[in-house]
Order: structure tokens, then C-alpha cells, then sequence
């Protein structure tokens, strides 16, 4: 307890060497240098037991780790279809038991249980909707007494009888969704977060034996007692009959009796944002959500979309979108604002397409690709052309490389440059034909900043409205408040104008962050006086 293992790529920026690093006095202790292996999972006392390899096809090797050396052979592989959804999860404290979450031989990923002696395996759960993402173990043992299942909601399933009724107490109690952040050496306290999503996300001390809950913080006071509004979970199913787990949170003004209830309004259509998640292999979950209650908060609905290639619903389901990119993982976005409209929660004219990161490569892609499906896009560090964004990923990514090649396309090969360059929304920039407003770090080292800076001056020269914010001390997002702040008050006012909803002016947000208007400043109401 009084260090931790970390990883520091200052000596091959590739390869990130294992350090112990000691709490009280910070100093760093080379444990393992690292000759080309993408990660380590340590035991408990955080010895070395398993370290992983990307391999040519995209899959994973695992080789056992003993005395910090690397074993010559695998003991374990891993195609590319089960690399997303197939990792060791940890051991018993005697180091005779391994965990997995595996989908090999199945869909979704199961909880297994191996014998290390015998690699004897033993399905202990599995749950055909979604993988099995986690499992707590118990503090003492190290047997695993609970797994984490996250289709609709996150939950808990009780493996272990002698904590099915804390499972039971803290679900009634919570009224939403809860987390268990840490337990006790005993096991008897747990450190439980509570999310109601209508309600800032509340931390409590849960004791055994009193079955008591005593509130220790919220994680946003200030929001206490706020307006927030609630989240709908729905499956919507796509035109080649896939289901996409999606949540969609609606303003108060047009919640009907129907809301809260798992169903959609009752009330008028509003104005829709779609919010693309980031990844693309990862997803959207149920829960409060601070861009889902600012924008309902604006007068817009607001939708995500689990689309194909998300993780957390099966290796079939990460695989649909193989090669996919702007193309039926877009029209799975399509499928889903189809939805909304029938549903009476938007109107098709008024949708607005948003996203970070891969959120805002299907921004470009809506943009470009379905010009007139969007009324106006938000793209925030989004890659424009997908052959320059494999040639610039970070060193660090070295290891994921042959998987994003064979996901994506592999630009060594004539026949990938192709697909990479017929996605790229950079080469139908000409096509785009309503407002967009770009955010980039300038400092990003996943989409470099030239990905943007590309499609600007594609759009600039065809006199294409574009506005431009660049953010000099920023990476792949916008981790400084000040700069988040000032970018979400230029996208209200840019939304606002496309949409009709609510806004703030921009005010002294601007000058109070690091931004640059590289372009367009007069397509974004009160930007230009804000400068």
C-alpha cells in the first residue's frame, strides 16, 4: 500500500518500461524494461504475471511473467475478433486461480475461471445480451464473488451467496445505479457511488453489518437540487437488423406522462443532438451524463447511439464494423435518428450531429457523406483523413497498430489506401453544405492537429462556411476548465443559431481560456464580439 506500479515510455516512447513508485518519497525503481509488449497485469502484492504482445493478424499473445522476466513463449492467444472483448481479470491471493473475461468459443465475453497448474478452464457466468466487463473479488481471497454486466444499465450478479443480500440492499437503496469504488481489508465497508442521473453522483460508506448508508461527498455539490431530467434507455434495431443500445434525454419542456417510464415523450418534437461516443471501441452508458443535462437544459433532446463497432455487446457486434468506418457505422447513426423522428422526439430538420474524437470523424462523415441529413455539426478533435491519422498515431499506440490496420484499413497496401481515402471526409469536403464549428488541441498526439487544420482550408477554399477554434495547450479533448467552458459557450451560441435553443452569451468565457479563432469567427453568433 505504500507504492504502485507504473509505466514511463521517456527511455523508447513505444514501449513504456515498469516502474515501482514509492508513495512517500516519489521515488522511481526500474522493475521491467520493456522490449516490445503492450502491457502487464501484476498480482495483488504487484508482482508481474502476464504480459501481452500484439501480433501480425491483430490478435493478442499472453506470456507469463516470473521473477520480472518475460517467458520466450505465449501460454495464450487471441484472434482480432476476441482482442476487444478477451483480457485476464486477475488471480486468487494464493496465485493458483486466473480470471478471464473470454469470448472465445462464444460471442460475448464469460467469466472463466482457470486452474493455473492445469489450465483447466470453467465457465462461471456468461450472459448472451453483453460481455462481462469486470468482477470483484474478495479482499482476503481473492475468489471472485460478483461479475459487472453492462447491457441496458450497469449491474451487479452475485456469484458468491454470502454477499447476494449487500447486492440486493444496495441495489433497493440506490434507486439507480451504484458502483463499488473499494472495499476493506474485512470486507466488511465498502466505498459505494450512487448515480440517479437526475441527481450529482453521491458517494457513501455502506457497513455490513448495520446495512447502513452514511453519505461521505457529492461529486458536484452545486448541481444539487438542479433541474436535471432523466435518461431513457432503448434498443433501436438498424436496417440490417442489428440492435443498438442507445439512451436519450429529453428537455423538461417536453417530457409527457410517459417519461421515466422507459418510454419516449408524449409532447411536441424539440430539437435533437446526436452525440457520437469516442473509439470507436467503446460505448455509451446509462447514467447522468453532464452533455446530455447541459444541452436538454438548452431545449434539445439529446441521443447516443451504441453503434456497430462498439464495445460491450459482443466480439460479432465490435467485428459488423470491421472496415465500416463512414459507412454502415454511419448508417447505424442514420437508423437511430430515423428513430427519433418516428418516435415524435425530433423533427428531421432539426438535427445536429456532435461528437470528440471518433465522435467527430462521424461528424465530418455526416457532414460530407449525408450533407443534408444534418442541420449543422460539432466536431471536436476529429480526424478528417483517416490515411494521415494511421501514419501520425503516437508512438505509444505501436502495439495496437495491425489492429487499427485490419479494423480500418491498411495503408501499406494499395487496396487499404483506397478504403482509407474514400472515408476520409477531407476528399467530400466540397460536399459540405451546412454550418460546422471545429475544436482542436493543438497539442493532440492521436489526431493531429493538421487533421483539422486539412479540412479548414479545403473548406475555406470553396468559400464553405467553417468556424475554426484552436486550443495551443490542449491534447486529444479539452482538459482545462476555462478552455471547456469557453468552447461549450462558442457551441451553445453556434447551436442556438442552427437549432433555436437556449444560450448564453459568450461573455468573458473567451477571453478567460487560450483560444484562437483560427477561422470563421462570423458564422458563430458572439464570437467576433468576444475576441
Amino acid at each position: 500500500k505504500d507504492r504502485i506500479l507504473v509505466g514511463v515510455n521517456n527511455r523508447d516512447p513505444k514501449w513504456h518500461d515498469i516502474h515501482s513508485l514509492d508513495l512517500a518519497t516519489g521515488k522511481l525503481t526500474l522493475v521491467l524494461q520493456n522490449e516490445g509488449y503492450g502491457g502487464f497485469l501484476p498480482d495483488e502484492n504487484l508482482n508481474l504475471r502476464i504480459a501481452t504482445k500484439s501480433r501480425t493478424d491483430g490478435g493478442t499473445d499472453y506470456y507469463a511473467v516470473s521473477d520480472n522476466k518475460v517467458a520466450a513463449m505465449p501460454f495464450a492467444s487471441v484472434t482480432l475478433d476476441d482482442s476487444q472483448t478477451t483480457r485476464p481479470l486477475g488471480f486468487t491471493s494464493d496465485g493458483k486461480t486466473m480470471y478471464w473475461a473470454d469470448s472465445r468459443g462464444r460471442d460475448t465475453a464469460a467469466l472463466i475461471e482457470q486452474d493455473i497448474a492445469t489450465g483447466k478452464t470453467t465457465v462461471l457466468a456468461q450472459d448472451a445480451r453483453a460481455d462481462i466487463s469486470s468482477a470483484i473479488a474478495d479482499t482476503r481471497t481473492g475468489r471472485v464473488q460478483a461479475y459487472e454486466l453492462d447491457y441496458l444499465t450497469h449491474e451487479y450478479v452475485a456469484i458468491d451467496p454470502s454477499i447476494k443480500a449487500d447486492l440486493a440492499f444496495l441495489k433497493k437503496e440506490a434507486k439507480g445505479t451504484f458502483w463499488i469504488g473499494s472495499r476493506s481489508d474485512d470486507g466488511e465497508k465498502w466505498i459505494v457511488s450512487i448515480d440517479r442521473v437526475t441527481e450529482p453522483s453521491t458517494t457513501f460508506l455502506y457497513e455490513r453489518k448495520a446495512k447502513r448508508l452514511t453519505k461521505l461527498y457529492t461529486s458536484r455539490p452545486e448541481l444539487e437540487g438542479a433541474p436535471l431530467v432523466p435518461m431513457l434507455a432503448k434498443e433501436i434495431k438498424t436496417r440490417d437488423g442489428l440492435t443498438l443500445v442507445s439512451y436519450l434525454t429529453q428537455p423538461k419542456a417536453a417530457q409527457g406522462a410517459n417519461q421515466g417510464k422507459g418510454k419516449a415523450m408524449a409532447g411536441a418534437p424539440v430539437p435533437m443532438v446526436l452525440l457520437v461516443h469516442g473509439g470507436p471501441w467503446g460505448r455509451d452508458n446509462y447514467g447522468y451524463n453532464t452533455l446530455h443535462q447541459w444541452l436538454a437544459n438548452r431545449g434539445y433532446a439529446v441521443l447516443s447511439v451504441n453503434f456497430r463497432g462498439s464495445t460491450g455487446f459482443g466480439k460479432k457486434f465490435i467485428s459488423a464494423g470491421d472496415m465500416q468506418w463512414g459507412r454502415k457505422m454511419h448508417d447505424d447513426l442514420l437508423d437511430a435518428v430515423n428513430w427519433a423522428v418516428a418516435e415524435g422526439v425530433t423533427t428531421r430538420d432539426k438535427v445536429a450531429i456532435m461528437g470528440g474524437s471518433y465522435g467527430g470523424y462521424a461528424t465530418l462523415a455526416g457532414m460530407a457523406f449525408t450533407p443534408d441529413q444534418f442541420a449543422c455539426g460539432v466536431d471536436i478533435v476529429g480526424p478528417s483523413n483517416l490515411f494521415t491519422l494511421l501514419s501520425t498515431i503516437p508512438p505509444y499506440w505501436e502495439s495496437m497498430k495491425q489492429q487499427f490496420y485490419k479494423r480500418m484499413g491498411d495503408p501499406t497496401t494499395e487496396a487499404g489506401k483506397a478504403i482509407l481515402k474514400e472515408r476520409s471526409p477531407l476528399y467530400s469536403a466540397d460536399k459540405i453544405t451546412r454550418p460546422l464549428l471545429i475544436g482542436q488541441g493543438a497539442n493532440d498526439p492521436r489526431v493531429n492537429v493538421a487533421e483539422s487544420d486539412q479540412i479548414v482550408a479545403a473548406m475555406s477554399a470553396k468559400n464553405i462556411p467553417v468556424t475554426y477554434v484552436v486550443f495551443p495547450d490542449e491534447g486529444h479533448g479539452f482538459a482545462r476548465p476555462a478552455n471547456n467552458i469557453a468552447f461549450m459557450a462558442v457551441t451553445e451560441n453556434f447551436l442556438g443559431k442552427c437549432l433555436g435553443g437556449r444560450s448564453e452569451p459568450i461573455g468573458a468565457a473567451l477571453k478567460a481560456s487560450s483560444a484562437q479563432v483560427k477561422h470563421g469567427a462570423q458564422f458563430a453568433p458572439g464570437l467576433k464580439e468576444a475576441m
